[in-house]
């Protein structure tokens, strides 16, 4: 008879990091972030641009942008439970955001080895327009999880 513990659901320990991460996340919450969808390495999450997002050029201020291109990587690279942070990231701003557009921003694992991973986020527009490139490099604490993995059990 084994007495290893059976293996976690990835989808399920995904869920419960982004759990954990939203209770504090008061910057996302400001804004108006949501997180749509979350995955082992994945997420996608929604911000619409609001009036005071609205630079002098009347498009979405380029940070705000980078903003939700960060919160999409951080979503995804610590969607295996454990405290992971940027280490950098390069963006390319495309094509500008309008007042009132939903902005969607997906971000996939590329690469993720020990402590190190390399993520890529895409923004986009209602209209499928991509406004955005983003790459995020990570960097994994060792030990440290956002929720104790006996509860995930």
């Amino acid at each position: 008879m084994s007495t290893a513990s059976p293996a976690l659901d990835p989808q399920r320990v995904a869920e419960a990091a982004r759990d954990a991460m939203w209770a504090n996340d008061h910057a996302c919450q400001a804004l108006g972030i949501q997180v749509v969808a979350v995955g082992p390495g994945t997420a996608t999450l929604t911000m619409t641009v609001r009036q005071d997002m609205v630079n002098g050029h009347d498009i979405c201020h380029g940070g705000l942008i980078a903003t939700l291109a960060d919160s999409a990587f951080a979503y995804a690279c610590n969607a295996y439970n454990e405290v992971t942070v940027a280490s950098g990231f390069a963006i390319d701003l495309l094509a500008p955001a309008r007042l009132g557009e939903q902005l969607t921003a997906r971000a996939h694992e590329v690469a993720k080895g020990g402590r190190t991973g390399v993520y890529d986020i895409e923004v986009s527009n209602p209209a499928g327009q991509r406004i955005a490139v983003f790459r995020g490099r990570s960097h994994t604490a060792r030990g440290k999880h956002l929720v104790d993995p006996a509860t995930l059990a």
